[in-house]
This record gives structure tokens, C-alpha cells and sequence, in this order.
């Protein structure tokens, strides 16, 4: 229920900054190309290319917010967090149900039209503002149980890969040959890259300096002070395992410590030197270790001895 909200908002924020972006581009034709992003953070260019026969605005729009045949779109995210929550109704707050189940109930009334007369960047802020509710009305109000903690285990789980996937795709369309690596770029196109994950402000409280590639990659995934980073993240999915620990999940802790290891005592120097690209490649393979480990190690059946 969880990892589908925080999806939602995720593909609300990057498709946001898309949108913003595309409105710089004066051609086109490189409006266009702005709209491969989007569809290669999440993973769907090729189920797009399958359904649809150009890569524009409009197109990518409705595929990754509105279509009901996505599996990855706000509208499917939105009504698989309403069924997650009808299944696990008593294990949550009414107040957890309200806000999934009104945010459905106002998501199937949504098309095209309806979009485009709210705004599109009006409709992507509702989605990232219901999902900051249901974080709120989650913690204020959800007693602190094996509940709470997958419940947070999910949003953070879902919000790393997220953030590992924006900087992976977004970096290389930034930057498309080694020697550009450690260069100065677009100041806007940087400066949408660090807003579709909340740390513009950060960066500029910690740098105090222009936006450089570097220290962009540095704050996203090294720096343990900031909710959307790659360290923040598994800090809080190894905090959570530790409090609901079982007799099955050692090898579950052992792959979060391993992540996060590597992400406290990392140097972005180190990583630059692997390779960015390689570096995150593997973090998402870890991440989905972790993801399915944690499913066998907590919710897979246990078989009698």
C-alpha cells in the first residue's frame, strides 16, 4: 500500500519537472525528447513503444498518469494502494483509509479535460499533496506496530529506488560523453533534476555554490541528512528491520547493513571513478535483492518442518 503511494507521487514529481522542462524547449522536436525520461525512470519505454507509435507530451502524459492498462500509472498506483488497504482495513487507522480511498473515489473522475482544465502541474501538486497527507495522517495518528514499521519499510524502500532512477537517467541525458563528467551544465536543467526530489533548497543550504554534477550525485546519494537521499533511505529500511526482526530475516538485515555500509563510508570520488552509472545499476540490483528477501523473509508462508 505504501511503495504505491510513494509511487505515485514519484512518477507525479518527475513527470512535473518533464512537463516545466519541455515548456523551456522552444523545437519541438526536442520537446519531445524530453519525454524519454520519464518513461525510461520507470522502466515502460518499451510497453509504451508498444501501444504508441511517437514519444510527445500528450502521449506519455496519459500512459504514465491516466491509463488504467498501466501498471505503473498515478491512476493504477492510486487505485492499487485503495485495494492494498481494503485488505489490510484493520490493521490502519480510519483516517489512513479516508485519504486512500477519497483520493480513488477523485481519481476515477479524472481524464484528459479534466487535467488540462485544473493544470497540469495543479493536478501533479494534488498528487504529491494526497500523498503527503497519507504520510501525515500516518504518522499522526497509526499506533507503532509491525504495521507502522512495513509501512514505512515500503516508503522508503520505494523512495530509494525512485531517487537511484531519477539520478541514473537524468545524469546520463545531462551528460552524454565522460568528458562532460565534473562540468558545468545548465543551471535549469540541474536545478529540475534536485526540485523533482525536494532538495533544491538543500543544495543550496549545504553548498552554498552553483549546482555542479558532482556534488548534485554527492547530496542524492551520500549525504544522510536529506529524506530523499539513497543514505536516508536505507538508514531508516535498516532501523526498520532491526525493530521487526524473525527468526527468518538475518540474511534480509545482513543485505540492508551491506547497503548501507557502502553508502556510509563512501566517497563520491570513489563512485565517479567506478563509473555513476555502474554504481547505481548495482545499487537498484541490491535493492531488488533486498525487496524480494524481504518478502520471503516476512510474508512468504512458512512451510511446516
Amino acid at each position: 500500500m505504501s511503495r504505491y503511494v510513494e509511487r505515485a507521487e514519484n512518477s507525479a514529481r518527475v513527470l512535473d519537472v518533464t512537463w516545466r522542462m519541455s515548456l523551456l524547449v522552444k523545437e519541438p522536436r526536442l520537446q519531445d525528447q524530453e519525454w524519454f525520461a520519464p518513461l525510461n525512470i520507470t522502466g515502460t519505454l518499451f510497453p509504451f513503444s508498444g501501444r504508441h507509435s511517437s514519444v510527445c507530451a500528450r502521449e506519455v502524459l496519459h500512459f504514465m498518469a491516466l491509463d488504467p492498462e498501466n501498471p505503473s500509472s498515478i491512476y493504477s498506483c492510486a487505485r492499487q494502494a485503495r485495494e492494498d488497504a481494503r485488505a489490510v482495513r484493520g490493521a490502519i487507522t480510519s483516517e489512513m483509509w479516508e485519504v486512500v480511498n477519497s483520493t480513488w473515489l477523485e481519481m476515477q473522475q479524472m481524464d484528459e479535460a479534466r487535467m488540462n482544465a485544473r493544470g497540469i502541474s495543479a493536478f501533479f501538486d494534488w498528487v504529491k499533496e494526497r500523498s503527503h497527507l497519507f504520510r501525515g495522517v500516518t504518522f499522526g495518528t497509526m499506533r507503532r506496530d509491525d504495521a507502522y514499521c512495513f509501512t514505512r519499510l515500503g516508503t522508503h524502500i520505494e523512495r530509494a529506488d525512485s531517487t537511484a532512477r531519477i539520478l541514473d537517467v537524468k545524469y546520463h541525458v545531462l551528460l552524454p560523453s565522460v568528458k562532460d563528467v565534473g562540468g558545468a551544465v545548465d543551471y535549469y536543467q540541474w536545478s529540475a533534476v534536485l526540485r523533482s526530489v525536494s532538495a533544491f533548497e538543500a543544495y543550496r543550504k549545504v553548498y552554498r555554490d552553483v549546482i555542479t554534477p558532482i556534488r548534485l550525485a554527492e547530496l542524492l546519494v551520500l549525504r544522510d541528512d536529506i529524506p530523499r537521499s539513497l543514505h536516508f533511505c536505507m538508514r531508516q529500511v535498516s532501523d526498520t528491520l532491526d525493530v521487526v526482526r524473525n527468526d527468518r530475516s538475518a540474511e534480509c538485515e545482513r543485505l540492508a547493513g551491506q547497503i548501507l555500509s557502502q553508502l556510509r563510508y563512501g566517497r563520491i570520488q570513489d563512485i565517479f571513478d567506478v563509473g555513476l552509472h555502474e554504481y547505481l545499476t548495482d545499487y537498484l540490483d541490491s535493492m531488488q535483492d533486498l525487496s524480494t528477501e524481504v518478502q520471503s523473509s516476512f510474508f512468504a508462508p512458512t512451510l511446516p518442518g
